[in-house]
């Protein structure tokens, strides 16, 4: 006969529920840690001396940022005014950093580019430096030109399979300083490819890298786009 207090819990049956209720949350917790830690060891681990470099890189960021900002003669105020919000970037990578010698071409052709306003411009094919990435060799141009106000410079501007996904659409730089030692082993440094002014203003006209410059790999260091 099922009688009103047959539906009453006693005290021992909400001992019961607090006890299971516990063991599922605990259950919950552990599996979260687990997943922590999975997650945690499939990330990369660095070396003391990358992680030096690292911080380095990334102070450096942080300063480019202030002076973006505040300078005058930055892209955001220069030539019009430029809504400001910090420079976007991938995660700072020490994969991306390469040695090679500079192979100069014995004949250093001059060759037209195009500005993204439509203007031709001069530049000296100077030579070349080698990258191998995940066991493939690319060469990479490097490009000798003259500022408006006659100095000479160098640098490297290029393509890759980010282009117009995650980094800017036209390309990016990686300036160049010429070392007058055929034996000298130059850093190319991907971290520190840069957008072009034109990333920020359309006040600006920047050089187009050529389909020779186009890297078929994702590289995925250095500046990302700026305007969605």
């Amino acid at each position: 006969m099922i009688t009103k207090n047959s539906f009453l819990k006693t005290d021992q049956d909400y001992d019961q529920e607090q006890e299971q209720g516990l063991i599922v949350t605990m259950r919950k917790y552990f599996l979260l840690f687990v997943l922590i830690i999975i997650l945690t060891s499939c990330g990369k681990s660095y070396t003391p001396e990358q992680e030096i470099y690292i911080k380095k890189i990334e102070d450096f960021r942080a300063k480019k940022n202030d002076e973006m900002k505040n300078d005058h003669s930055s892209p955001f105020h220069f030539k019009g005014k430029v809504e400001f919000h910090n420079l976007n970037y991938f995660d700072v990578d020490p994969e991306f950093v390469f040695k090679s010698k500079l192979t100069e071409y014995e004949q250093k052709d001059t060759v037209t580019i195009f500005g993204t306003k439509g203007e031709p411009r001069k530049v000296v094919m100077h030579g070349f430096v080698q990258i191998n990435y995940k066991g493939k060799n690319y060469k990479i141009s490097v490009y000798e030109g003259t500022t408006k106000t006659g100095q000479t410079y160098h640098s490297i501007w290029f393509t890759d399979l980010t282009t117009n996904k995650e980094s800017y659409g036209v390309g990016r730089y990686i300036d160049f300083e010429l070392v007058n030692d055929p034996n000298y082993l130059y850093e190319v440094d991907f971290n520190l490819a840069y957008n072009p002014y034109c990333a920020y203003s359309p006040n600006y006209s920047c050089a187009i890298p050529t389909k020779e410059d186009f890297i078929p790999v994702e590289i995925k260091a250095g500046e990302k786009k700026f305007h969605d």
